[in-house]
């Protein structure tokens, strides 16, 4: 249930560059991370090449594309390993779908915790203990 943004800066603009994107990010995210697709929202948000700067020059400038993917996971439920492979696969594909990238390219597993995340209305943690106890789980009264 991974909220993902990614703001992305290319000269290489074709018409199916965001949805391309969604699709790159939800299967990379669904196979490293092993994030359910079908509770995942993925925001992808274009920058002109010409208004992000890396290194004191502009990408357009420098003929170079850039992202900045933010994901947001439930703390715990990733280890360093498949972080690294994730952030890896992640530089690869994005630099086949938006051309050579610049080395400033970032990408940002924010873990938080169970108690003050969740998606429909509950929590993480709400979730976690109802399936433990094997009953649905219920929304805290407002």
């Amino acid at each position: 249930m991974p909220l993902i943004t990614v703001t992305y800066a290319t000269s290489r603009e074709t018409p199916s560059l965001k949805a391309d994107i969604a699709a790159s990010v939800s299967e990379l995210t669904a196979k490293i991370l092993h994030k359910d697709p079908k509770v995942t929202a993925i925001i992808v948000k274009a920058a002109n090449a010409a208004d992000w700067f890396a290194g004191g020059k502009s990408l357009a400038e420098q003929k170079l594309a850039s992202y900045w993917l933010d994901i947001h996971v439930s703390e715990g439920t990733n280890t360093k390993d498949e972080k690294a492979a994730y952030l890896a696969a992640m530089f690869t594909r994005m630099g086949e779908l938006l051309g050579p990238l610049h080395e400033e390219t970032y990408l940002h597993v924010d873990e938080v915790k169970g108690d003050a995340y969740g998606f429909g209305g509950l929590t993480q943690e709400r979730r976690y203990i109802a399936g433990k106890l094997e009953v649905p789980p219920q929304r805290a009264a407002a």
